[in-house]
C-alpha cells in the first residue's frame, strides 16, 4: 500500500517570533509512519517533529512548521499521490491569529508587528476559526481511499467520547477513527467505526491501526 501519515503540531504565528500551538510532538504519528515501513508499505510522513522519526526506516519524510505549510503539502501530494491510506494524526490547530491588538483608551489599536512590543499591559489576539483539513481530503482534494481521523476531548467520559468520536468520523467522511483523551492518551485509545469501536493500548495502537486498514484495502479490492 501507498500510504500518507500526518503527524505533529502546527503554529499559528502570533508575529515573526512567537506563535500558538499545541503539545503534542508527532510521536504517535511517526510511530505509525514507522511501523507500516516496516511492514513493507511505502509511506510519506509530513512532521513537524522530524527528530522523533527512529532512522534506519524506508520513509519519504517532509517537514512542515505552520497551518499553512501543512495545508500546503497536503493539497500537492493527496489530488495525484496514489495514496491507498491517509492516516491524518496532525493535531491542526483550530484557529487563526488575524490581528493583536493593544487597548487605548476604549479602543483597540492593532499593534501587529514583525515582533510585537513588550511594554503593553494588556494584549488582545484576535482568532478566527481555520478551516479543518480533514474535511478538505474528501471534499475538496477527492480522495476515495481508506481515511483515518484522530480525535481527542478533555473532561469528558469514555461514553461521550464515542458518542463525540463516531459523530466527527462520520462528518468527515472518514472510515476509521482513533479517539482517545489527554488524561488517557499515553495509555490507550479507542479504534474503529460505527457499532464496534475496541479499546487498545498504546503499545498496539501503531499494530491495530495498520491491521484494519490493511483488512479495509484488501476487501475495497475484492469488492
Amino acid at each position: 500500500m501507498n500510504i500518507l501519515v500526518t503527524a505533529g503540531n502546527t503554529q499559528t504565528p502570533i508575529d515573526r517570533v512567537r506563535c500558538i500551538t499545541n503539545i503534542f510532538s508527532g510521536r504517535t504519528g511517526a510511530t505509525i509512519a514507522t511501523k507500516a515501513a516496516e511492514y513493507g508499505h511505502a509511506v510519506t510522513l509530513f512532521t513537524s517533529h522530524p527528530d522523533v522519526v527512529e532512522a534506519g526506516h524506508a520513509l519519504c519524510v517532509q517537514s512542515y512548521r505552520t497551518f499553512e505549510d501543512l495545508e500546503s503539502l497536503m493539497a500537492g501530494a493527496i489530488p495525484g499521490g496514489g495514496f491507498d491510506a491517509i492516516v491524518h494524526a496532525a493535531a491542526v490547530n483550530d484557529y487563526h491569529v488575524v490581528g493583536t491588538f493593544a487597548k487605548k483608551g476604549e479602543a483597540f489599536v492593532d499593534v501587529s508587528a514583525g515582533k510585537v512590543k513588550g511594554h503593553h499591559a494588556d494584549l488582545w489576539l484576535r482568532l478566527t476559526p481555520a478551516p479543518k483539513l480533514i474535511d478538505k481530503v474528501r471534499t475538496v482534494w477527492h480522495f476515495a481511499g481508506t481515511l483515518v481521523k484522530f480525535k481527542l476531548e478533555v473532561g469528558v467520559t469514555e461514553a461521550e467520547l464515542l458518542d463525540i468520536a463516531e459523530r466527527s468520523r462520520t462528518h468527515s467522511g472518514a472510515d476509521l477513527m482513533v479517539a482517545n483523551t489527554l488524561d488517557g492518551m499515553k495509555d490507550w485509545a479507542y479504534l474503529g467505526a460505527g457499532e464496534t469501536y475496541h479499546r487498545v493500548t498504546r503499545s498496539e495502537l501503531a499494530s491495530k491501526l495498520l491491521a484494519a486498514v490493511e483488512a479495509r484495502h484488501t476487501s475495497d479490492r475484492l469488492d
